[in-house]
């Protein structure tokens, strides 16, 4: 019974997000130069915040989900952890090299990639991570679909010039009429807003609480509140269209809801 409902429920939202997506993407097509000729602000202080933080919670997922995957493939709890030192040792090393390169992104990164996997490996040392495989493995395929693939191919093929970029509004682009690979514009998709959407995945650990519950509604408020705040610091610095942070969002809830039906709503 409540596996039934809970098919229905994903199928419906995953409708309301595709017609939602298209809506949007029709109005942002004829809107966005206007968006963003009213509200960006290059001097925001939370604009900025956005931009130097916004992909921070992303990296730390993204550690945590990939040396978790790689680890509970192995039965002995403490090999397990293995794939977590190597990816500490790596998120220390940008670290270190950021320091020594007065890199403020590389600093970023490493201790993005260190600290939230540190913790956790920390607290679930003597856990069996073959328990967290198939969360795990949401957000790795995420990672993969979305700011690796999606991301950086699309931003190549289209060339899609930033606002802050334009020589005149005559450079503008639409995100369905791209200059193509030839321009070095690579404002179509957003990155930050696909490596904020990175922690939409711990909604699933919700799955089991009632939609009143203060632990599912608390989380569900900073998950999806953090993401659109950084979607919208992009718009605020002139870095992004409006249209080009729907298309980051819009792929990270297909990818997750797809990922989500499949493992958790499907019978081996």
């Amino acid at each position: 019974m409540l596996e039934n409902f809970r098919k229905s429920f994903i199928a419906k939202l995953f409708l309301c997000i595709i017609v939602l997506w298209i809506i949007l993407a029709l109005i942002f097509g004829f809107t966005d130069l206007e968006i963003s000729i009213a509200v960006v602000d290059e001097n925001s202080p939370w604009g900025i915040f956005g931009r130097d933080f916004g992909e921070a919670p992303g990296w730390g997922l993204i550690a945590i989900g990939l040396s978790t995957l790689i680890g509970s493939f192995e039965k002995n709890i403490k090999k397990q952890k293995i794939s977590a030192y190597v990816i500490i040792l790596i998120g220390t090393v940008l670290f270190v090299i950021g320091v020594i390169s007065s890199s403020s992104y590389l600093m970023r990164v490493g201790g993005a990639l260190t600290l939230p996997l540190v913790l956790f490996t920390i607290i679930f040392f003597k856990k069996d991570w073959g328990e967290y495989r198939k969360i795990s493995a949401v957000i790795t395929v995420l990672t993969v679909v979305n700011p690796l693939l999606f991301i950086q191919i699309t931003k190549v093929l289209c060339g899609r010039v930033r606002f802050v970029d334009l020589m005149s509004l005559a450079d503008y682009s639409p995100w369905f009429l791209p200059p193509g690979p030839a321009s070095r514009g690579r404002s179509f998709p957003s990155g930050h807003t696909s490596m904020s959407f990175m922690i939409l995945p711990l909604l699933i650990l919700m799955r089991d609480y009632t939609w009143k519950n203060p632990k599912r509604i608390i989380l569900t408020a900073l998950v999806l509140g953090w993401a659109i705040f950084v979607g919208l610091s992009r718009i605020v610095l002139g870095a992004h269209y409006a249209s080009d942070v729907l298309f980051s969002a819009g792929v990270a809830f297909v990818v997750t809801i797809l990922m989500y039906r499949q493992l958790y709503l499907k019978k081996n």
